[in-house]
């Protein structure tokens, strides 16, 4: 079971997809993860995005941490659905307006324009995606990014580092056993 690690709803269980096409992000995960970007200051008023969203746990997470607003995208209607479950669980402290979920692929959704630019944006996307098809997902990405904005991909600790678009630089990365978080950067 998943639940909200830190934050204004700090504790709240959130219901998981059910089946096993999703990987949700472990708790030890979750919280280096966001240690690291509350350290860095990337999440206080930011415009999240959460592609490849699953439960949505890691948007709502950001949203109990201070987040302005967050969009979980998933294109699988039954993930999709528990997002709009989580959100709905989350409201009361979140409020009705924080949390939109699109249920849609990644790119349909990248490739419609969007007048405002993603502050942190994660890509949690199934394993067995093809490379060539992340690359082109943050092609896509690179242009709705604000300035300073954080990009923060999980994968395989096994998958090579995705391919950068140009104008998106690498960072860092950090290993956790069977998963590897990249982290990038609008040049």
């Amino acid at each position: 079971m998943s639940r909200i690690i830190a934050g204004i709803a700090g504790g709240r269980a959130l219901a998981s997809v059910p089946g096993d096409h999703t990987r949700p992000t472990t708790d030890r995960v979750k919280e280096s993860l966001f240690s690291g970007l509350e350290a860095a200051d990337a999440i206080r008023g930011a415009l999240v995005l959460d592609l490849f969203a699953g439960s949505g746990a890691l948007g709502l997470e950001a949203l109990s941490r201070g987040a302005r607003r967050a969009t979980l995208v998933e294109a699988a209607r039954r993930a999709a659905d528990v997002c709009r479950r989580n959100a709905r669980l989350l409201q009361a402290e979140l409020g009705p307006a924080a949390v939109r979920v699109r249920q849609e692929k990644a790119a349909s959704f990248l490739a419609e324009p969007d007048p405002h630019g993603w502050d942190l944006v994660f890509l949690d996307p199934p394993y067995p995606m093809p490379e060539p098809e992340l690359a082109g997902v943050l092609a896509l990405l690179r242009p709705a990014l604000a300035a300073g904005a954080l990009v923060v991909v999980e994968r395989s600790s096994r998958s090579p580092e995705p391919t950068w678009p140009d104008g998106l630089e690498p960072v860092r990365d950090r290993k956790y056993g069977e998963t590897r978080l990249w982290y990038a950067s609008p040049a």
